[in-house]
């Protein structure tokens, strides 16, 4: 009877987002249209760079990736949340825990170092145009997104498997809207200022760094097209360039403001909140930014709406 009752109480409760508000139902009910939103806006934007060759080139390839891990990321979390919210079950199995846990961490790491190469691409389209195809081949490309991919997932399983191992003495409640590293230390009566400070070195590994690197091209960039005598030239540099900057600022914010902000664990609503728009709002943003801020991919979208559409004889 007792080792029933220890798996029954393996599992945790996730209170959701904001379990206070009188308005759930209609939170839940935009939360659901934002995932369909950022679900079809990155399938399309994914379809649209695999079917069309005019955007076979690094960057739209790059580009492509960011929209998979959009995805994957929203994906991780919405569908769980509403299973919860309209099953009246909010619990969650210490697996499906570890597992949202790796999931997130690890794509929330790689969009950090694609962003990073992302940038260092256009600093290569704007600063060494002739040298870009040499730089920039598809084995480099395809590198470039398997560093990505591998950083994030061993940072977040060396974070994950660390964070899973704590004894558990508290309520098995974690007031978050899905299973995350500082939510779940808070339920381990162990001293974890140990973890804490290794939690704040990665961030500045994988936020700091990369941000520096981002900026830096970017100032770059930005001395490279004051000099540069084409009006047409400077505006589709600058036209790309601050859509991933919009990007970089949506995506990096956040995390700065959870990760590395002194007394941020005292602040759990405001790191609900800071979570939500990163897992949640960010993913439908992307493809949109991307998308009515860039003619290729606007001409791309009508070109293969027009040519799939039978025409009137």
């Amino acid at each position: 009877m007792r080792r029933n009752n220890e798996t029954i109480t393996t599992d945790f409760t996730l209170l959701g987002l904001w379990p206070e508000s009188h308005h759930l139902l209609i939170l839940i009910c935009l939360i659901l249209l934002v995932y369909f939103l950022a679900v079809l806006g990155n399938a399309v934007l994914i379809l649209l760079i695999w079917l069309d060759s005019r955007l076979h080139t690094p960057m739209y390839f790059l580009l492509s990736q960011l929209s998979f891990m959009d995805f994957t990321l929203i994906s991780t979390t919405v569908p769980k949340m509403a299973t919860n919210f309209f099953s009246g079950r909010r619990t969650i199995s210490h697996v499906g825990c570890g597992t949202q846990i790796f999931i997130s961490l690890t794509l929330g790491i790689a969009e950090c170092l694609l962003l990073t190469f992302m940038s260092y691409d256009r600093y290569i389209a704007v600063c060494n145009p002739l040298r870009y195809s040499g730089i920039m081949s598809p084995s480099v490309c395809t590198q470039m997104v398997i560093v990505s991919w591998a950083g994030g997932a061993v940072t977040s399983l060396a974070h994950t498997a660390y964070a899973m191992h704590f004894s558990i003495c508290r309520p098995r409640v974690i007031p978050h809207f899905l299973c995350e590293v500082m939510a779940l230390l808070k339920l381990t009566c162990e001293d974890i200022s140990a973890y804490v400070r290794s939690v704040v070195v990665s961030s500045f590994l994988v936020v700091l760094i990369p941000l520096s690197l981002i900026l830096a091209s970017y100032t770059l960039i930005f001395f490279a097209v004051l000099r540069t005598c084409s009006v047409e030239g400077r505006s589709k540099a600058l036209a790309t360039c601050s859509s991933h900057l919009c990007v970089v600022a949506l995506y990096f914010g956040p995390a700065i403001l959870v990760y590395m902000r002194p007394g941020s664990s005292k602040t759990p609503t405001l790191n609900q909140s800071l979570f939500m728009f990163n897992a949640i709002l960010t993913p439908m943003l992307n493809p949109l930014i991307y998308s009515l801020r860039n003619k290729e991919v606007t001409a791309a979208l009508k070109n293969t709406v027009t040519s799939r559409c039978p025409h009137k004889t």
